[in-house]
């Protein structure tokens, strides 16, 4: 045990000094502070996004909007200077959190619509849905199964929207997070999250792309595929994971073995948070195991803010504190190295 720690404290120590430099928070000058919630549709928003029906990733679904996107701000609140960019559903009570914590928050309409109809085509390739999630996310070339240029990809939806965002809610200084030239995203001033498919998808982008932090919900998956042990970009104190021991990604043990192929178990045994107080001894990987009526489909979505969340007897919610955990403990804060688990079955191909 002595052995390890120093080694993962020098490692951190060379990964925080490669990192960029991130500059203070801009301070709001808002002669009305509240919280804003603005929407926009990304097809009115860039002329160069595209509709990719062959994948089921249209703007119009159902005579209705589809390319919808959502961001919230708070200028009541004292700015962190982050932004978090949420790959799921507009959620909400998510945002509204976030947004408390002096967080600015979006949720971005990118190509994503290819996962229902690709994901069980990987074959004997074992990095075949973490390269397509590269490709959606990056809007780069990196695979042949799908075809899916920069406009529709994650990063350039995100920076059109908040250039977009620059623009109209100038309350808001949106402008921030855009970098000198005006032409991309500050990166390394983003916390990209997302539940399931999207907290898989946020952890691959996150091996590509250095990012300030990563927040899983239930996820990462991709059960069948080893790409969660590739170098990465960002360093890996900087992933958290919250999953429920009854969803089907952890009795599956798919979750455990994502977090351990993350080196997340160099930084914090498992810990249940309804046995223990925050800061859960600055682990990176927590879970419960409260009470959801043996459901695992709830299950799956009770560590998100959500009408799927575990509330008290006083009726709120159990998990404030683990929420404000993911998106607030100090990196540089982690818990001793443990060994890997050795029930957790690491080759699902078997």
């Amino acid at each position: 045990m002595h052995s390890l720690v120093p080694a993962r404290l020098l490692s951190l120590f060379a990964c925080a000094a490669i990192l960029p430099a991130t500059s203070a928070a801009t301070p709001y000058n808002d002669p009305n502070p509240q919280r804003y919630e603005l929407t926009a549709r990304a097809s009115e928003i860039d002329s160069n996004a595209k509709e990719h029906p062959e994948i089921d990733f249209v703007f119009t679904k159902n005579g209705k909007p589809s390319d919808t996107e959502k961001a919230v701000v708070d200028t009541r609140v004292a700015p962190k200077g982050k932004l978090v960019i949420w790959l799921m559903g507009y959620n909400g009570q998510l945002f509204d959190r976030v947004s408390s914590y002096g967080m600015h928050a979006i949720q971005v309409h990118y190509a994503n619509g290819w996962f229902g109809k690709l994901s069980k085509l990987a074959g004997d390739d074992d990095k075949y849905l973490g390269k397509i999630r590269l490709e959606a996310s990056t809007g780069e070339d990196f695979t042949p199964a799908v075809t899916i240029p920069k406009a529709d990809g994650m990063m350039e939806r995100a920076y059109q929207f908040v250039k977009w965002l620059s623009q109209k809610n100038p309350q808001g200084k949106w402008e921030q997070f855009l970098t000198e030239d005006g032409k991309g995203l500050r990166w390394d001033k983003v916390i990209i999250s997302g539940a399931s498919h999207g907290a898989t998808t946020s952890a691959r982008f996150a091996l590509h792309q250095k990012v300030d932090r990563v927040v899983m919900f239930c996820g990462p998956r991709d059960q069948l595929e080893t790409w969660q042990a590739l170098p990465s970009a960002t360093p890996k104190n900087r992933f958290f994971g919250f999953s429920h021991v009854l969803d089907g990604g952890w009795t599956g043990d798919h979750y455990c073995r994502s977090w351990e192929l993350l080196g997340l178990h160099q930084f914090g045994p498992i810990v249940n948070v309804d046995k223990e107080k925050a800061p859960y001894g600055s682990t990176r990987r927590l879970i419960t195991d409260a009470d959801v009526k043996n459901d695992a489909k709830k299950a799956h979505g009770c560590v998100v803010p959500g009408g799927s969340a575990v509330k008290g007897a006083d009726g709120k919610f159990i998990h404030e504190d683990v929420w404000r955990y993911l998106f607030l403990h100090p990196v540089e804060e982690t818990g001793s190295a443990v060994a890997a688990d050795a029930d957790c079955v690491k080759d699902q191909r078997k």
